[in-house]
């Protein structure tokens, strides 16, 4: 089936073709059958090699995650492959980002964590994306993240390009262009992150997901205390036990943190507190100990800075 611009038609009998989509390559179309708008585009084998690329993309139809757009179906039309997905309402990434400018730090981090999860799962079901960036990330109404562009054909990428992908497009979303040669310096917990999920010796995904996850729900305490005043001595007291349990942890295995301040301690919406892993950026001068020499004793010195702000 050949559609030009401006043509409608019907696909494998069922998906009425209405208008183009973005720059022309997806098609906006009707299921008849289910009663439903999709979207549709040609699957473009590389190599002309178009059968293993319609068995690929229907191992991929069979995929379902909540943070992933749907591939429903994979038709042939005199020879032709198709791709049909559902039809999810919002903008990409790119055009918000063009549009409005950079997301602020913990809408970028929800971001992170629905594409991370999709990622996640379908790493795990043995299928690399390949395409993660800007463009192929779908921002809902209701607040939500999709990931589409699966089912196309492999460009042989593996998960850990894909990561790296997903790190391009946070640096895209807070600061308004992907990275060069080198990344945006550091100046919250969030850019740090990126930073070094940009590196040859990029943090583990599951502590790459925990950090996402704690930046997206939580608020620092840096935040909380210039908005709602000091701390009481009993609410400081409890910030400090929790924050001196992720310590101990770090420092009974002959490592320290090196980056306690009110900036890397985050409350949740119950109160609780926890501290960013690293990597987080250096503390300001203010919370590191007078003689620089990093360790526990420094770690020690920089959380009672760190209680001082909160009280």
């Amino acid at each position: 089936m050949r559609v030009a611009k401006g043509e409608t038609g019907k696909l494998a009998g069922r998906y009425r073709l209405l208008n183009p989509l973005g720059g022309g390559e997806l098609l906006l179309a009707f299921d008849e059958v289910e009663h439903r708008d999709v979207v549709v585009r040609r699957l473009r084998a590389p190599g002309g090699e178009p059968d293993a690329a319609v068995r690929e993309a229907r191992r991929v139809a069979g995929f379902v995650h909540p943070a992933i757009v749907p591939v429903l179906d994979v038709p042939v039309e005199d020879g032709e492959p198709w791709l049909v997905m559902a039809f999810v309402e919002g903008a990409s990434l790119e055009q918000t980002v063009r549009g409005r400018g950079p997301l602020p730090v913990r809408q970028a981090a929800r971001v992170g964590v629905y594409v991370l999860s999709a990622l996640t799962a379908a790493h795990a079901a043995g299928i690399a994306h390949g395409r993660v960036r800007p463009g192929n990330v779908l921002l809902s109404p209701t607040g939500r993240a999709l990931l589409t562009g699966f089912g196309l054909p492999s460009t042989g990428m593996r998960p850990g390009a894909d990561l790296w992908s997903l790190a391009a497009t946070l640096h895209f979303a807070v600061e308004g262009r992907p990275p060069g040669q080198e990344p945006a310096a550091a100046t919250d917990p969030l850019r740090a992150l990126i930073r070094a999920m940009l590196t040859p010796d990029s943090p583990p995904s599951e502590a790459v997901a925990w950090t996402l996850r704690r930046l997206a729900l939580d608020r620092s305490l840096e935040r909380l205390v210039a908005t709602e005043g000091p701390l009481s001595p009993a609410r400081t007291a409890a910030v400090g036990l929790a924050v001196l349990d992720r310590l101990a942890a770090w420092h009974d295995r002959g490592r320290h943190h090196g980056g306690v301040h009110p900036g890397s301690v985050l409350i949740d919406p119950e109160g609780r507190a926890s501290l960013l892993p690293p990597p987080v950026p250096a503390p300001p001068p203010a919370y590191q100990p007078p003689e620089g020499v990093p360790g526990p004793a420094g770690d020690l010195w920089a959380l009672g800075a760190t209680l001082f702000l909160a009280v």
